[in-house]
Protein backbone atom coordinates (compact mmCIF):
# COMPACT_ATOMS: atom_id res chain seq x y z
CA UNK A 1 0.00 0.00 0.00
CA UNK A 2 1.12 3.57 -0.85
CA UNK A 3 0.39 6.74 1.23
CA UNK A 4 -1.32 8.79 -2.10
CA UNK A 5 -3.43 5.63 -2.33
CA UNK A 6 -4.46 5.75 1.44
CA UNK A 7 -5.17 9.55 1.15
CA UNK A 8 -7.18 8.77 -2.22
CA UNK A 9 -9.58 6.61 -0.18
CA UNK A 10 -9.40 8.45 2.39
CA UNK A 11 -10.48 11.82 0.58
CA UNK A 12 -13.43 9.29 -1.50
CA UNK A 13 -14.81 8.44 1.77
CA UNK A 14 -14.80 12.48 2.39
CA UNK A 15 -13.61 15.07 1.72
CA UNK A 16 -11.57 16.69 4.21
CA UNK A 17 -8.84 19.37 4.95
CA UNK A 18 -5.03 18.61 5.72
CA UNK A 19 -5.73 18.81 9.66
CA UNK A 20 -9.05 16.29 9.28
CA UNK A 21 -6.55 13.92 6.97
CA UNK A 22 -4.35 13.65 9.80
CA UNK A 23 -7.32 13.23 12.57
CA UNK A 24 -8.67 10.72 10.38
CA UNK A 25 -5.54 8.79 10.07
CA UNK A 26 -4.64 8.54 13.48
CA UNK A 27 -8.40 7.05 14.43
CA UNK A 28 -9.19 4.83 11.57
CA UNK A 29 -6.15 4.60 8.50
CA UNK A 30 -3.28 5.08 10.41
CA UNK A 31 -3.78 1.53 12.83
CA UNK A 32 -2.43 0.22 9.58
CA UNK A 33 -0.74 2.59 7.51
CA UNK A 34 1.07 5.28 9.37
CA UNK A 35 2.02 8.68 8.03
CA UNK A 36 3.11 11.86 9.81
CA UNK A 37 1.25 15.14 9.25
CA UNK A 38 4.01 16.15 7.28
CA UNK A 39 4.66 13.50 4.69
CA UNK A 40 0.00 13.77 4.24
CA UNK A 41 0.32 17.75 3.60
CA UNK A 42 2.92 16.58 1.27
CA UNK A 43 1.33 13.98 -0.62
CA UNK A 44 -1.88 16.05 -0.79
CA UNK A 45 0.23 18.12 -2.87
CA UNK A 46 1.87 16.02 -5.26
CA UNK A 47 -1.65 14.71 -5.53
CA UNK A 48 -3.02 17.98 -6.56
CA UNK A 49 -0.36 19.19 -8.51
CA UNK A 50 -0.79 15.37 -10.58
CA UNK A 51 -4.45 16.16 -10.94
CA UNK A 52 -5.93 13.54 -8.64
CA UNK A 53 -7.78 15.36 -6.41
CA UNK A 54 -8.25 19.46 -6.48
CA UNK A 55 -8.72 21.99 -3.27
CA UNK A 56 -12.54 22.72 -3.26
CA UNK A 57 -13.44 26.44 -3.88
CA UNK A 58 -13.65 28.20 -0.11
CA UNK A 59 -16.64 30.63 0.21
CA UNK A 60 -14.38 33.25 1.95
CA UNK A 61 -10.50 32.58 0.65
CA UNK A 62 -8.43 33.38 3.46
CA UNK A 63 -4.70 33.31 4.05
CA UNK A 64 -3.42 30.37 6.44
CA UNK A 65 -7.29 28.93 5.99
CA UNK A 66 -7.40 24.89 5.42
CA UNK A 67 -8.04 23.73 2.34
CA UNK A 68 -10.56 20.63 1.55
CA UNK A 69 -10.00 18.57 -0.94
CA UNK A 70 -12.01 15.95 -2.91
CA UNK A 71 -10.74 13.49 -5.25
CA UNK A 72 -11.11 14.16 -9.23
CA UNK A 73 -12.05 11.48 -11.33
CA UNK A 74 -8.25 10.86 -12.37
CA UNK A 75 -7.69 9.95 -8.77
CA UNK A 76 -10.75 7.87 -8.81
CA UNK A 77 -9.14 5.72 -11.89
CA UNK A 78 -5.79 5.47 -10.38
CA UNK A 79 -7.21 4.34 -6.78
CA UNK A 80 -9.33 1.83 -9.03
CA UNK A 81 -6.53 0.88 -11.10
CA UNK A 82 -4.11 0.50 -7.71
CA UNK A 83 -7.03 -1.93 -6.04
CA UNK A 84 -7.27 -4.52 -9.09
CA UNK A 85 -3.78 -4.47 -9.88
CA UNK A 86 -1.71 -7.81 -8.61
CA UNK A 87 0.60 -7.41 -5.44
CA UNK A 88 2.51 -9.80 -3.86
CA UNK A 89 2.72 -10.08 0.29
CA UNK A 90 5.50 -8.42 1.63
CA UNK A 91 8.15 -10.27 4.28
CA UNK A 92 7.07 -9.31 7.33
CA UNK A 93 10.21 -7.48 9.38
CA UNK A 94 9.80 -7.07 13.16
CA UNK A 95 12.62 -5.73 14.94
CA UNK A 96 11.76 -7.78 18.26
CA UNK A 97 12.06 -11.43 16.25
CA UNK A 98 15.82 -10.15 15.41
CA UNK A 99 16.46 -9.36 18.84
CA UNK A 100 15.58 -12.75 20.28
CA UNK A 101 17.56 -14.05 16.89
CA UNK A 102 20.19 -11.65 18.10
CA UNK A 103 19.76 -13.15 22.33
CA UNK A 104 20.55 -16.59 21.89
CA UNK A 105 24.39 -15.18 20.99
CA UNK A 106 24.91 -12.32 23.19
CA UNK A 107 22.15 -13.20 26.00
CA UNK A 108 18.96 -12.17 27.03
CA UNK A 109 19.37 -9.29 29.46
CA UNK A 110 16.63 -6.74 29.70
CA UNK A 111 14.67 -8.77 26.88
CA UNK A 112 12.22 -10.41 28.94
CA UNK A 113 10.71 -6.75 30.35
CA UNK A 114 10.10 -5.52 26.81
CA UNK A 115 9.00 -8.82 26.14
CA UNK A 116 6.26 -7.64 28.77
CA UNK A 117 6.21 -4.63 28.01
CA UNK A 118 4.67 -5.29 24.17
CA UNK A 119 2.67 -7.84 25.33
CA UNK A 120 0.72 -5.03 27.71
CA UNK A 121 0.98 -2.59 24.48
CA UNK A 122 -0.40 -5.60 22.06
CA UNK A 123 -3.37 -6.31 24.79
CA UNK A 124 -4.17 -2.49 24.92
CA UNK A 125 -4.62 -2.31 20.88
CA UNK A 126 -6.92 -5.37 21.12
CA UNK A 127 -9.14 -3.99 23.47
CA UNK A 128 -9.29 -1.09 21.55
CA UNK A 129 -10.12 -3.04 18.22
CA UNK A 130 -12.80 -5.10 20.01
CA UNK A 131 -14.42 -1.63 21.01
CA UNK A 132 -14.33 -0.36 17.93
CA UNK A 133 -15.75 -3.59 16.66
CA UNK A 134 -18.61 -3.69 19.35
CA UNK A 135 -18.91 0.87 18.67
CA UNK A 136 -18.96 1.16 15.10
CA UNK A 137 -20.02 -2.76 13.69
CA UNK A 138 -23.17 -3.83 15.71
CA UNK A 139 -24.86 -7.33 14.35
CA UNK A 140 -27.23 -6.02 11.11
CA UNK A 141 -24.99 -3.76 9.75
CA UNK A 142 -24.09 -5.36 6.70
CA UNK A 143 -23.46 -3.63 4.16
CA UNK A 144 -21.10 -3.77 1.14
CA UNK A 145 -18.29 -0.89 2.58
CA UNK A 146 -19.68 -2.02 6.29
CA UNK A 147 -18.39 -5.54 5.45
CA UNK A 148 -15.45 -4.75 3.79
CA UNK A 149 -13.90 -2.22 6.34
CA UNK A 150 -15.02 -4.96 8.97
CA UNK A 151 -12.79 -7.33 7.27
CA UNK A 152 -10.29 -5.00 7.86
CA UNK A 153 -10.20 -4.16 11.28
CA UNK A 154 -10.95 -8.10 11.86
CA UNK A 155 -7.60 -8.44 10.44
CA UNK A 156 -6.15 -6.53 12.92
CA UNK A 157 -8.35 -7.82 15.51
CA UNK A 158 -6.42 -11.72 14.53
CA UNK A 159 -3.33 -9.66 14.32
CA UNK A 160 -3.12 -8.54 17.66
CA UNK A 161 -4.89 -11.90 19.46
CA UNK A 162 -1.66 -13.79 17.55
CA UNK A 163 0.49 -11.10 19.14
CA UNK A 164 -0.51 -11.64 22.63
CA UNK A 165 -0.67 -15.29 22.20
CA UNK A 166 2.62 -15.46 20.85
CA UNK A 167 4.47 -13.32 23.21
CA UNK A 168 2.58 -15.45 26.44
CA UNK A 169 4.66 -18.33 24.57
CA UNK A 170 7.78 -16.17 24.31
CA UNK A 171 7.63 -15.18 28.42
CA UNK A 172 6.56 -18.77 29.08
CA UNK A 173 9.89 -19.80 27.28
CA UNK A 174 12.22 -17.50 28.88
CA UNK A 175 10.50 -18.92 32.37
CA UNK A 176 11.90 -21.95 30.76
CA UNK A 177 15.91 -20.87 30.23
CA UNK A 178 18.50 -22.47 32.12
CA UNK A 179 20.40 -18.90 32.26
CA UNK A 180 18.10 -16.02 30.56
CA UNK A 181 21.36 -13.58 30.99
CA UNK A 182 23.98 -15.87 28.80
CA UNK A 183 24.46 -16.58 25.26
CA UNK A 184 24.18 -20.42 23.63
CA UNK A 185 27.90 -22.15 23.51
CA UNK A 186 29.17 -20.81 19.84
CA UNK A 187 28.18 -23.28 17.42
CA UNK A 188 25.70 -25.33 19.72
CA UNK A 189 22.13 -24.27 17.23
CA UNK A 190 22.70 -23.27 13.49
CA UNK A 191 19.39 -22.39 13.13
Amino acid sequence: MSLPHAILTALLEKPSSGLELTRRFDRSIGYFWSATHQQIYRELGKLDAEGLIRALPSEQPARGQKKAYEVLPAGRAELARWTAASQDPKPHRDAMLLRLRAAAVVGTAGLEDDLRRHRELHERQLGEYREIERRDFPPGKDGREDRLRHLVLRAGIDLETFWTQWLDRALAEFARLPDADQPERPGARDT
